[in-house]
């Protein structure tokens, strides 16, 4: 079981909040740069409910939640029931066009037992799901998002309401878990986090050199320790080959070592605070660059519900498998136990319970995925 990270004490009511005494945590294993976004959000509203932090935490939280108001029922509230949340990182560079969601997790967050449970897919998977088309999971967006405009005429909120709420339903259906919510992260957010933060200090594991003039990607590290700001920083977790073979190529499991090394860098530096300015700006960082369909009510419920949780409560599972170009063939065996992992957390009293049944049922034609 991987670790999560210890959240600082709460500050007492119109009092600045104290420095977190927690000991420096281990580096977290293999979550996603993307969740540390929203995590990142729930950390520093826990210890900025004082003054202009407290003002700076609300807007963030306004502007991420569900729009129009909307309020979750005690008996739906993350204190009362299981809660489970897809996270999506989403590749939308206006160079390109593109609107892959490189990073999906889909998590479970059970308020009896304090712990978490995080399942990551990798990007090119083959989810070989019934009723829908065959093509690389981080691709499933998109696809949604242009069905949204074309056949359901849809546009702006709208439109990527629907992609959202189709991933949501299908990954519930993959995962053979209800999936309650989704938030959805960009790579500038990643960016403006590392920036705000005053970069992070991480150990380059090899040289790499990629470029591409039509997304303007220009990555050019050398081996060592040393501080990366935005851009190199997501350079760094994102590179996978050079273009002529300047430096050898990384794996998608080296790839989620480098997010969690930067993850870690990132988590360290959060520890420490800095200034109420600085603070503030890994906030906006946040809150400009996320959205979800989770409610107002329920995020701060889910704050005051996992305060204090220990990193010790957080189980990661990476869902692994083989390559054969173009796809990831997930390992049968793997992609059970995080189901049975994910659906143990979804219990009320996180009992054990049996395997999952085999899933896929029959659909009509007319579902979104086949149109």
């Amino acid at each position: 079981m991987s670790q999560g990270t210890p959240l600082p004490p709460r500050a007492a009511k119109n009092k600045p909040a104290p420095p977190p005494k927690a000991k420096p945590p281990r580096k977290p294993r293999r979550v996603g740069r993307y969740i540390f976004a929203f995590l990142a959000l729930v950390i520093i509203s826990l210890a900025s409910y004082a003054g202009y932090l407290y003002v700076k935490a609300k807007a963030n939280i306004d502007n991420i939640a569900a729009p129009g108001g909307s309020s979750v029922p005690h008996e739906q509230l993350a204190e009362a029931k299981p809660i489970g949340l897809l996270v999506l990182g989403l590749d939308n560079r206006k160079e390109t066009g593109s609107m892959n969601t490189d990073v999906m997790m889909a998590a479970v967050f059970n308020p009896k037992s304090k712990t978490i449970t995080v399942v990551s897919i990798p990007r090119d998977s083959d989810l070989n799901l019934e009723n829908y088309k065959t093509q690389k999971a981080n691709a499933f967006y998109a696809r949604f998002l242009s069905i949204a405009r074309n056949t359901e005429h849809l546009e702006g909120d709208e439109a990527r309401k629907y992609a959202s709420d189709e991933m949501k339903t299908m990954m519930s259906k993959f995962f053979d878990v209800p999936l309650d919510y989704t938030a959805v992260i960009d790579f500038q957010g990643f960016i403006d986090v590392v920036d705000a933060l005053g970069g992070v200090t991480v150990d380059v594991d090899q040289d790499m050199r990629y470029w591409d003039k039509a997304d303007g990607t220009d990555i050019d590290l050398k081996k060592g320790v040393q501080k990366l700001h935005g851009e190199d920083a997501l350079g760094f977790v994102r590179y996978r080959k050079s273009k002529n073979g300047e430096t050898k190529a990384s794996s998608d499991f080296e790839r989620n070592a480098r997010q969690d090394q930067v993850l870690g860098a990132i988590v360290d530096k959060l520890k420490s605070f800095g200034s109420v300015t600085k603070i503030g700006n890994v906030m906006d960082a946040v809150g400009n660059n996320m959205k979800t369909d989770i409610p107002e009510n329920q995020i701060n419920n889910m704050i005051r519900t996992y305060f204090g949780i220990s990193r010790q409560n957080v189980r990661f599972i990476a869902l692994t498998g083989e390559w054969k170009s173009p796809y990831v063939y997930l390992d049968q065996d793997k992609l059970d136990e995080a189901k049975r992992a994910l659906q143990e957390e979804m219990q009320p009293d996180g009992r054990p319970i049996a395997p999952p049944a085999a899933s896929g049922t029959a659909e009509s034609s007319e579902t979104p995925e086949n149109r």
